[in-house]
């Protein structure tokens, strides 16, 4: 029978999935459909769009100063990024097989698409790349983290934390050391629900 704390990780699952179906109800509003994991607008809202775009002269002048001042700083950040996700890569590539792990699978954090959203200037699609990247490695950086706390130390903690990733749920109750004993080989190995 599943515990109060499985009901309730499942029902953050179910919403979870429930704001996924309804962001792509979005598709249909604004008038695109993905094929092949390219972006197709209707034309008359590509004409729309680039009614909207603002030209880079424009945009430049327009920057704050602090905007300006603090890029370097911003885009200084690539580099750790950078080595993080060869890093990682090279982990997951050499390890996971080693403990069968599944892998997961970059393309399914790091999403590029808003290179076809022609309201947007040269400038503003770099940095919305950048943002993309970044963001989406570190969701894919806490996936495989998660990954690996699951067969390497499967257990719930004591105290609050903020943000649970996707394996949390799997893990064995903190203090509860019967179970642990008993499931930690059945845990370390509990993939099924990625297949």
């Amino acid at each position: 029978m599943p515990t109060q704390l499985e009901v309730l990780l499942d029902k953050m699952k179910a919403l979870e999935n429930e704001l996924l179906d309804e962001l792509q109800k979005q598709q249909e509003e604004f008038s695109y459909e993905i094929t092949k994991r390219r972006i197709y607008f209707e034309e008359s809202v590509i004409i729309r769009h680039k009614e909207y775009a603002k030209q880079l002269v424009r945009y430049i002048a327009d920057a704050k100063l602090k905007n300006i001042l603090t890029t370097p700083f911003i885009w200084m950040c690539i580099i750790p990024v950078v080595l993080m996700d060869i890093t990682i890569g090279l982990y997951q590539e050499i390890c996971f097989p080693i403990y069968g792990i599944p892998k997961v699978r970059r393309q399914d954090y790091i999403v590029f698409d808003r290179q076809y959203l022609n309201y947007l200037n040269i400038i503003e699609k770099i940095n919305c790349a950048y943002c993309s990247y970044v963001n989406g490695l570190f969701g894919y950086l806490q996936e495989i983290a998660g990954r690996t706390e699951q067969f390497w130390c499967p257990i719930k903690h004591a105290k609050r934390i903020r943000n649970l990733h996707s394996r949390y749920r799997k893990f064995i109750d903190y203090g509860d050391a019967k179970t642990y004993r008993a499931n930690i080989e059945i845990t370390r190995h509990d993939f099924k629900d990625l297949e």
